[in-house]
């Protein structure tokens, strides 16, 4: 009886240790994976809100996404935080910490409010979400008196643009863009300086990045900034055909020629030119898997294509490609039938919305709210923080000419990240610009020494300082 209570005694301590501590590293992994999420759910908020599209602050965009007095990029991350349990309880408020900071010339500098951060919080806006879970249940270790335990997890998350990276001391670690939709756009905005701007041989359109330093030319909101113009996305090629014949030599801003008014939603509009797809791409939605390589690309994630962000077409391997063999439009209906099985629109010849979310910009920061199609099954209307509306185009230098035949090299100098409203059965989109990234790594540089590889304000995870 002496041996067998000895023995107990080293049971229990074996199952404490096996049993008990497995469920704090068990709690230990739920509260990371809950740091993850909520440290990621706060970036993307920062980053659909054009914040980094705002460097010098000019529209208050900051204090509208994590300053006062809301903080919405906090009650993102504090929501989703409680919408996860760490062993089988939520986590109250009270302990979850979300802070804002900024790395510049070797310090870092942190604060709840990230308005009162320096400017380069703005190129490369880092946020870190602090999870604790308090009086953790025990089982066997309450034979010596142990009532619980407590275990935290901190994450930290980033949304990047880096455009005009180079001035603002912030630290710039390059990205390699994934899934860009193939619409090669030209670096014009149809609303700078008016909806006139090209049209009918008028002056020309405002950049949307500076080819000098990647800088974007209009920061802030609009009606004074980029960020949250509407316009169309029309193809520059005839709407006939199963290949691209050029409207013009180029594509332009708000083009609208009164004998081809059938087919052309009126400005302000952009045109952009088909990019060359992959014969195969990958995650290809079942709607869009019939379809070509284009429409696939559009419909689906084009993993295979690396846009190369300020490499010269000159010198890129392998070059990025305006494809004219593709046509677009009305002619194959390719750009329609791959964006209305991205979005979950059900007719593009019907009353819209029709089943795909949508976007209110009419107040900031902008809301995405789901639409009857949403693959998640939410309720039409629910508030979300991402959406297969949301694509990245790549920009390219339009003063180089493009070969009106086949396929021709372009030099792509940033992206413009949208929101796609609805398309039309010519395969016109209405887009809403939610921000814009150019190529950029240093002050009085050319796009040909850029950060290799940029998408439009990518959020990953990142390992802290």
């Amino acid at each position: 009886m002496v041996l067998v209570a000895l023995a107990l005694v080293a049971i229990i301590a074996m199952a404490a240790l096996s049993i008990d501590v497995i469920t704090l590293y068990l709690a230990r992994e739920e509260s990371q994976r809950t740091a993850d999420t909520a440290a990621l759910a706060a970036a993307r908020v920062i980053s659909i809100s054009g914040l980094t599209g705002d460097p010098n602050n000019s529209s208050l965009s900051w204090q509208a996404i994590c300053g006062p007095p809301n903080y919405p990029a906090t009650q993102v991350a504090t929501s989703v935080v409680q919408q996860n349990s760490v062993g089988g309880t939520s986590i109250p408020t009270a302990s979850v910490t979300v802070t804002y900071s900024v790395t510049s010339g070797g310090t870092t500098t942190s604060n709840t409010d990230c308005s009162s951060l320096p400017a380069a919080f703005a190129i490369n806006p880092v946020v870190t979400v602090v999870v604790q879970r308090a009086g953790l249940p025990t089982f066997f270790s309450r034979f010596w008196g142990n009532a619980g335990n407590n275990v935290s997890a901190t994450a930290t998350a980033e949304a990047f643009n880096p455009s005009n990276s180079g001035t603002g001391g912030g630290t710039i670690i390059p990205v390699t863009p994934r899934c860009v939709k193939p619409w090669i756009i030209p670096n014009r905005d149809p609303l700078s300086p008016d909806s006139t701007c090209d049209q009918g041989g008028g002056a020309s359109c405002s950049k949307l990045v500076s080819l000098t330093d990647g800088s974007i030319t209009r920061p802030g909101r609009a009606p004074t900034g980029v960020i949250g113009e509407r316009f169309w996305l029309a193809p520059d090629c005839l709407h006939t055909g199963s290949k691209c014949s050029l409207r013009l030599p180029s594509p332009q801003g708000n083009y609208y020629a009164a004998s081809r008014r059938a087919w052309l939603e009126p400005p302000p509009s952009m045109e952009y030119l088909p990019g060359e797809a992959p014969a195969t791409a990958v995650a290809v939605p079942s709607c869009a898997s019939s379809g070509g390589a284009y429409e696939k690309a559009v419909g689906g994630c084009d993993q295979a294509t690396a846009y190369q962000c300020g490499v010269q077409s000159s010198s890129a391997s392998p070059q990025n490609l305006v494809d004219l063999n593709e046509n677009p439009g009305a002619g194959t209906d390719d750009t329609m039938n791959g964006v209305t099985c991205l979005i979950h629109e059900a007719n593009a010849a019907a009353p819209q919305p029709d089943g795909q979310d949508t976007l209110n910009a009419a107040s900031y920061p902008f809301q995405i709210l789901a639409g009857t199609g949403n693959p998640l099954g939410l309720t039409s209307g629910t508030p979300m923080t991402s959406s297969t509306s949301i694509v990245s185009l790549p920009i390219y230098d339009d003063t180089v000419s493009i070969n009106p035949n086949g396929t021709s090299p372009v030099t792509i100098i940033g992206f413009l990240q949208v929101f796609i409203n609805s398309v039309d059965k010519w395969g016109n989109v209405d887009a809403t610009v939610l921000n814009v990234a150019g190529c950029s790594n240093g002050t009085g540089g050319t796009v040909g020494s850029p950060v290799t590889g940029s998408s439009p304000v990518p959020i990953r995870l990142i390992t802290p300082q």
